[in-house]
């Protein structure tokens, strides 16, 4: 269990942050402020380079909003705050991934609820897979793209985008149309997904864009649109083949 908490608080309202600030340290002595900021651009690189355990961070923020800075952040491994004054698609998205928000002006009880939660979220699990669920949301209304953790930071892929998954060594090879990238995430956080209904597992070390099929092989491979030959496993060609006459 983490005994000291750093923290950083951006708003670009200069008495909302000292006001949010000053709460904060009254209520949670073992939460440090270690950063505030009104500019958000300036989080970003200092985000980047040391992450805190928790960030406050306002929606509404000219140049960028309180959105567009997590998406600029390369490996959001952190808990999460929101400060909002509206903006009920929001706080619906915000709500749906089971991330912390307060709103506008702040309520004591609620900001030490929120606050709480956060705490106990630090302490038992990794808030990486929920803030990138909010980015999916967010973006297009999630339907389109898909955020994918890679060794650089966050990749946001349209899912026509891609070719195929392929599983080396716990990671996940992604072939895109004009690319290659290596995820963190293994196979099965992709196979798993809701999103890619139109993605087939033919084989434990490939799943598919059902869509970039070109040929089916008797001997049991299948010719993808950009000429990779793929194994289909025999427990998986029935189902395969009734698949792809509904596509």
């Amino acid at each position: 269990m983490k005994t000291t908490i750093n923290a950083i608080i951006i708003d670009d309202e200069k008495n909302a942050l000292e006001s949010l600030s000053l709460k904060v340290e009254k209520y949670f002595p073992q939460i440090t402020i270690t950063h505030k900021f009104q500019n958000p651009q300036k989080a970003v690189i200092e985000i980047n380079n040391n992450l805190p355990d928790l960030l406050f961070i306002d929606i509404q923020m000219p140049v960028l909003n309180g959105f567009d800075v997590l998406s600029k952040i390369e490996n959001p491994n952190f808990e999460i705050i929101f400060v909002t004054a509206y903006s009920e698609y929001a706080i619906e998205a915000i709500k749906h991934c089971a991330i912390g928000y307060i709103v506008k002006p702040i309520d004591n009880d609620e900001l030490k609820l929120a606050i709480e939660n956060a705490l106990k979220n630090i302490n038992q699990k990794s808030p990486l897979e929920k803030n990138i669920q909010l980015l999916e949301n967010l973006i297009s209304n999630g339907n389109s793209t898909i955020v994918i953790p890679t060794q650089k930071g966050l990749s946001f892929i349209k899912i026509s985008d891609i070719i195929r998954f392929e599983g080396i060594d716990g990671y996940t090879k992604i072939v895109l149309t004009n690319s290659t990238i290596l995820s963190s995430y293994s196979i099965g956080k992709f196979s798993n997904s809701p999103k890619l209904h139109h993605f087939f597992s033919i084989h434990k070390s490939h799943f598919i864009n059902l869509n970039v099929v070109s040929d089916f092989l008797n001997e049991g491979y299948v010719i993808l649109n950009n000429n990779d030959k793929l194994p289909v496993a025999k427990a998986k060609r029935k189902d395969f083949l009734e698949k792809i006459k509904n596509i």
